[in-house]
């Protein structure tokens, strides 16, 4: 990324979101934005992924324009929203940027119908739009209801319904399904992203939820004290963290000490194979890799020989699958290792096992 001073030319669709270098901090501390870059492509679904006080929510608050940047450059494709400078700044009601807060923020004494026709000019609400959004997010029935008669995920569905109709050209949504018990939570994001998908809708979602950005976006952003440490697809963050604690961050993780030589890992668990990765030193001959514990495979010891020998320590079940907590038998002193099996494999506590590993592996060091 260039430095928010060189003001680069963005030669991208008129609809792609840019966070260039971005600084916000606050009189009584240190700056909550030090230098963030991220990018959001015109019709996709960018989550930004932090624990709680990373600055996520400044971030968004930023690109709506109800926070001032400090340095740095926020720009809708070759329009700058905010150059940090004071000497182009548009403010947010100008930026076609709709932003969805954390609890909808419907007003109490308007109905559904009133709630999405807010903002709206009386030309436009005379108009079949409100109408065709209440069908695009199923409403149509509870149109006359109000905010109190409607479930948190109904909602939250008038609530981007009302974000959508004036039809912004980037989304905003702030941790939109935190409120909602974990059943009604997988239920409704998964509606709420068909919907945007089908709408072709440029969004950016700040969650804390790792499954949840995961699953929904089409690139994530991982958020750490203030920067993106780093942004890729879902698959590339996964099987190639930047670092051993964006790899613990994104699920669990087996960190095993290594020697490299030509594309491999040497280590406890014998010979694996490295993901190719052009940032990593050419020089490097020992670090960490990342084995992610699906790529374990447990026998018994008395079904097989080949591979670690170990202990079960822990069964976590699940149902659908099991984590087993397993503590290698050459290696008393070191961390159990972490495989997840089908839920009819899992083992009891005292089980001997051994240990083999598959598929490619990344180093963090």
């Amino acid at each position: 990324m260039s430095p928010a001073g060189d003001q680069p030319v963005l030669e991208h669709s008129d609809s792609d979101l840019w966070v260039l270098d971005l600084w916000k901090g606050y009189v009584s501390g240190q700056p909550v934005l030090r230098g963030v870059n991220l990018s959001v492509p015109a019709g996709s679904l960018v989550s930004v992924l932090g624990l709680s006080g990373c600055g996520k929510t400044t971030l968004l608050r930023a690109i709506a324009g109800f926070e001032r940047a400090q340095r740095g450059r926020i720009a809708l494709g070759t329009r700058t929203l905010d150059d940090g400078r004071h000497r182009s700044y548009v403010p947010p009601e100008r930026r076609g940027i709709g932003y969805v807060p954390q609890e909808g923020a419907l007003f109490p004494n308007l109905s559904v119908q009133a709630n999405v026709a807010f903002g709206l000019s009386r030309a436009q609400r005379r108009t079949t739009v409100v109408g065709e959004l209440l069908e695009l997010v199923g409403l149509v029935p509870l149109a006359r209801r109000y905010p109190h008669q409607l479930s948190g995920g109904e909602q939250q569905r008038v609530a981007l319904a009302r974000a959508l109709a004036r039809k912004p050209e980037v989304l905003l949504l702030d941790e939109p399904f935190s409120s909602l018990d974990a059943s009604l939570r997988t239920t409704v994001r998964e509606e709420v992203s068909a919907l945007l998908r089908r709408q072709g809708a440029t969004t950016v979602l700040v969650t804390h939820d790792q499954e949840e950005a995961l699953s929904l976006a089409d690139s994530v952003a991982v958020m750490r004290d203030g920067v993106i440490v780093q942004q890729g697809t879902p698959a590339e963050l996964y099987s190639t963290p930047v670092d051993a604690r964006l790899a613990s961050f994104l699920g669990e993780a087996n960190l095993l000490e290594a020697r490299f030589d030509d594309g491999w890992a040497n280590t406890v668990l014998g010979q694996l194979q490295l993901h190719p990765d052009p940032a990593r030193a050419p020089g490097l001959t020992q670090g960490i890799v990342i084995v992610r514990p699906e790529q374990l495979r447990v026998s018994l010891s008395e079904d097989s020989t080949e591979g670690l020998p170990g202990t079960v320590e822990q069964c976590r079940y699940y149902g659908h699958d099991a984590l087993l907590h397993i503590r290698p038998a050459e290696q008393p002193g070191a961390a159990a290792l972490i495989a997840r099996v089908r839920g009819e494999q899992a083992l009891a506590a005292g089980t001997a096992v051994t240990i083999t590993a598959r598929g490619r592996v990344s180093a963090v060091g």
